[in-house]
């Protein structure tokens, strides 16, 4: 499990000044990974590490070979469009270019010189989705999330008998999975006004925003095979923010009997950092099941979970608006939670996933489901936080809100942060709403 190493050390400083400023997010000790490219340039997409606010170009490095051994091996891996090469490598080659990377970025490095001219200025940059994404798994993790959204159907009986054996999850659609979304508001079947007749068809009514995270798969399984719960550190490269916009009235149709399918299909958003496992060893802690709840079984425990196999990791929700962009006024905070508050963790999640002999395969993405905190203020979406679009929400410029409008803007941060340790940010998840086509 937890494991700590010299690029953990908080006293760390880079040669890159604006990593060492408490407000980066991108200090020496997080190194997250991205797919990107030279705004406006006609060039490939290429893997990138995030330092400070710069971009340190891995394939540029790469053609000066200065490491060595599964260092080396690691950094070749990151010469294609996409990460995909690098997350089916094993943890001991991710730890070794990680560790590279560090005392290259270091202050007093001896590459310095021949690292400068490969950074590249994230204003600059444009990005992709760092891996190609084959399969999508949404879990739905948060039992407070899952409790409130029940009481509003089931007020006596909000949790199904299943939720709190089985880490709930449903095949979502890879395809359009994107970084920085503009996206139309989706259009389908609505439930009908009067019994007996036929459903309402056109734009969603009812859009909402889910607060989630996102885990990349690194080196998969082979089909057959479970990963054992000992063993799932082993297959996850890194996290990062995931919206999966949910249309709720073209939902509340279509989910009986087998789930979400168009109400969910159309846009999902990520942010474009990834941060690896690694990165977020030092904000472990203990993973909870309260006394008297049910205890997992036993492919999905061991002492070594509970004892920190969750992770002290804060996300915020933020909104804009067309009129709020038009006069300059900063976003507004919708909520707020934190990952360690989740029913299941990451470890369950692949070992469960796997279970059955489902072969996950290198940039795989596993959603946890919205991911609300157990005080009003941390819902994770606005079905909750309007009480099912009963309470609007107001806007510090004079709007409100019950569900989202053509051109609101949701935008997603997380981090990690303890007293005495650079704080780790992944960035933001930005996306907009635009018009129904």
């Amino acid at each position: 499990m937890s494991q700590l190493n010299e690029t953990h050390d908080p006293s760390l400083k880079s040669w890159v000044a604006s990593a060492n400023q408490p407000d980066s997010g991108f200090p020496l000790q997080n190194l997250p990974y991205a797919a990107f490219r030279r705004r406006g340039a006609q060039e490939a997409t290429r893997p990138g590490v995030a330092i400070g606010d710069q971009i340190l170009d891995l394939a540029a490095l790469a053609a000066l070979r200065p490491f060595e051994g599964a260092a080396a091996d690691a950094l070749a891996a990151c010469t294609g469009e996409r990460l995909n090469a690098l997350m089916a490598l094993d943890r001991i080659h991710w730890s070794a270019l990680r560790l590279a990377l560090s005392r290259a970025l270091r202050e007093g490095s001896p590459l310095q010189a021949r690292l400068e001219a490969l950074l590249v200025p994230q204003a600059d940059a444009e990005y992709v989705t760092p891996a190609h994404i084959g399969d999508y798994t949404d879990f739905y993790i948060s039992v407070h999330h899952a409790t409130a959204i029940g009481r509003q159907f089931r007020p006596d009986n909000p949790l199904l008998p299943n939720y709190k054996w089985v880490p709930i999850g449903y095949h979502g659609r890879a395809s359009s999975i994107g970084v920085a979304q503009q996206f139309p508001r989706p259009v389908g079947q609505q439930r009908p006004a009067a019994e007996g007749e036929a459903p309402q068809f056109g734009p969603c009514k009812r859009l909402d925003y889910e607060l989630e995270l996102g885990v990349f798969i690194g080196q998969g399984n082979a089909q057959g095979e479970r990963v054992a719960l000992a063993d799932a550190d082993d297959h996850v490269f890194g996290l990062c923010i995931l919206n999966d916009w949910s249309a709720r009235d073209i939902q509340g149709w279509e989910y009986q009997p087998l789930g979400p399918f168009l109400s969910k299909n159309f846009a999902s958003t990520i942010s474009p950092w990834v941060v690896t496992m690694e990165a977020l060893e030092p904000f472990r802690t203990a993973w909870v099941r309260a006394e008297g709840e049910p205890q997992p079984l036993p492919y999905l425990d061991s002492p070594q979970v509970r004892a920190e196999g969750a992770y002290d990791l804060r996300m915020e929700v933020l909104m804009t608006t067309e009129q709020s962009r038009a006069q300059n006024t900063p976003p507004a905070k919708l909520s707020g939670s934190n990952f360690r508050d989740a029913y299941w963790n990451i470890a369950q999640l692949v070992a469960h996933h796997t279970v059955n002999g489902c072969n996950l395969q290198p940039g795989d993405m596993l959603g946890t489901g919205t991911l609300s905190g157990p005080k009003p203020d941390e819902a994770g979406s606005m079905l909750e936080l309007s009480d099912g679009g009963k309470t609007p929400l107001s806007l510090p410029w004079g709007e409100q809100r019950t569900f989202l409008q053509d051109g609101d803007q949701i935008i997603i941060r997380a981090e990690c942060s303890k007293p005495g340790y650079p704080r780790i940010g992944f960035g933001e998840c930005v996306g907009t709403v635009l018009p129904a086509r």
